[in-house]
């Protein structure tokens, strides 16, 4: 027996706005660590101390690199849809006026996220790389604390990065967006 689609239990997708309405009602913690991510609402580990220290130097290696030029955003929303906000390690952002006070970044804001991944290296893999790919985020780079590498992702077509490289980190690294601006990361894995 074959059920008919109709048979079927629908999902029911939050939104950014239901989201936050249950945030506000109580029905998140103010200090739960989750993210939105495709309608659904995803619990996100505890950062353990390799993980947020390497999001510290990045953020260091970021900051000096692009001061002037780009915003650094640490673990904070960026609102790709009315169905996704991921709370990505880091977003370089565009630099506006009003510095983001007005409303959350968007898709056509970001120039790179970064998703440093220690116990959640297959969720950040296989969800969130096409997350951002889908959103068209121009470069995305995944750390892989265990691995001891960084995968960067770049030139989004139709949900998918076209180009998936392991840099050199004995070089310095381009990010695409920002012409003439890279990056040194060869104490990133210490």
């Amino acid at each position: 027996m074959s059920l008919a689609p109709t048979d079927l239990p629908r999902r029911h997708r939050l939104t950014v706005s239901d989201f936050y309405r249950m945030a506000e009602v109580g029905i998140l913690a103010p200090d739960a660590r989750v993210e939105l991510i495709d309608g659904d609402i995803i619990d996100m580990p505890p950062p353990g101390s390799l993980h947020a220290a390497t999001v510290d130097d990045l953020t260091e290696l970021l900051g000096r690199s692009v001061a002037g030029k780009a915003v650094v955003r640490v673990q904070n929303p960026v609102r790709l849809s009315d169905l996704s906000e991921p709370q990505p390690d880091l977003a370089l952002l565009r630099r506006r006026d009003d510095r983001y006070r007005q409303n959350h970044p968007g898709p056509a804001d970001v120039l790179l996220v970064v998703e440093v991944a220690d116990t959640s290296l297959r969720f950040d893999r296989d969800t969130k790389v096409s997350l951002y790919a889908v959103h068209g985020i121009p470069e995305m780079w995944l750390v892989d604390l265990r691995g001891r590498k960084l995968v960067r992702h770049r030139a989004p077509v139709q949900g998918s990065y076209t180009l998936v490289e392991e840099p050199d980190l004995d070089m310095p690294l381009a990010i695409s967006a920002l012409p003439g601006i890279s990056v040194d990361l060869r104490q990133l894995f210490g």
